[in-house]
């Protein structure tokens, strides 16, 4: 089922997830770890990231070394497989330009189709460690709205093949990553929605959004987006605070704001478990406004905090 007939087709709000592939060498077990208590709220879909690979160098035995490539995340497309045989529930797979080629991205859009994926979130992705912008593969992508075009395409059933005639078409859904405090390479918030409109006019079907904090820059995203003309379902993204840590390096990663007032609650704090309570309190309360406005669905980054988001969800339903 696609993400856009979930939201139509919704009597009551809907939650997601998000989740990261397992490190390499790890079991498929810490996924279902985190997954297995929030099933007891029915998440509509959970969307899997996907991780470019990364540049490292090796010493050989003669003390020169040598620059090769591991992926440290593999496996989302066997992850969506697996969550959909394990509990009969859509799986998003992200779908990155950086570091894979036009071939390697259509070869994972049949592999999807052929399981039965239904939806995808298609995304530009970060520049690699060690570069200080982006650079895209030599045949692969340099923007998101090239990515959609790709997906498209095969939805037509236009294969880069160009010998391939009356090829299969696939039937994707197709979601676009939003910035309610802009991208942080855009010069400005309407800059970014313009390129986001690209994205919509050329096919895709849905936006989720970026981590906030501050429920209003969500609100004023999502009137902009309207003024722009994009019409589509803008899904807020959410995600608990629960360290000191995370006050510098979320704005610094993510490039958005932490609230004064969470800061300030999250400073008095004198334990990891106090400042774990004022995020899943703050998580909450944010939660709960969004609901009183009638948001289509509530996106949970779990990124290794379930039990946060379990409590939360706890209390909302």
């Amino acid at each position: 089922m696609k993400v856009t007939e979930h939201i139509a087709e919704a009597t009551e709000p809907i939650v997601s997830l998000e989740i990261l592939p397992p490190t390499k060498g790890k079991s498929i077990e810490s996924i279902y770890k985190q997954l297995d208590p929030l099933m007891e709220f029915k998440p509509a879909f959970i969307n899997v990231t996907y991780h470019r690979a990364e540049q490292v160098y090796k010493k050989r035995p003669d003390g020169s070394f040598e620059r090769v490539e591991i992926r440290k995340r593999p496996g989302t497309v066997g992850i969506c497989a697996a969550l959909m045989n394990k509990y009969k529930i859509e799986a998003i797979p992200h779908l990155i330009c950086g570091g894979f080629s036009r071939e390697e991205t259509e070869n994972a859009l049949i592999d999807l189709h052929f399981l039965g994926v239904k939806n995808v979130l298609a995304l530009r992705g970060d520049a690699a460690a060690n570069e200080k912008f982006f650079t895209p593969h030599p045949n692969g992508h340099r923007y998101a709205e090239d990515l959609v075009k790709q997906v498209i395409s095969l939805n037509k059933g236009s294969y880069i093949e160009e010998d391939i005639m009356d090829g299969v078409k696939t039937d994707f859904c197709i979601g676009v990553a939003g910035y309610p405090e802009k991208h942080f390479e855009a010069p400005n918030l309407d800059t970014d929605i313009y390129y986001l409109k690209r994205k919509i006019e050329l096919g895709a079907d849905y936006v989720t959004t970026q981590m906030f904090f501050e429920n209003q820059h969500y609100y004023n995203y999502i009137n902009r987006c309207a003024e722009h003309g994009v019409t589509v379902p803008i899904m807020p993204g959410l995600k608990p605070l629960t360290s000191k840590r995370q006050l510098t390096m979320i704005p610094s990663i993510f490039n958005v704001e932490v609230p004064v007032d969470l800061y300030n609650e999250m400073m008095k704090a004198k334990t990891d478990a106090d400042c774990e309570q004022v995020g899943t309190e703050w998580l909450l309360a944010q939660c709960r406004d969004l609901l009183k406005n009638k948001v289509p669905v509530l996106h949970f980054y779990t990124l290794g905090k379930p039990h946060v988001v379990y409590n939360v969800l706890k209390q909302l339903f």
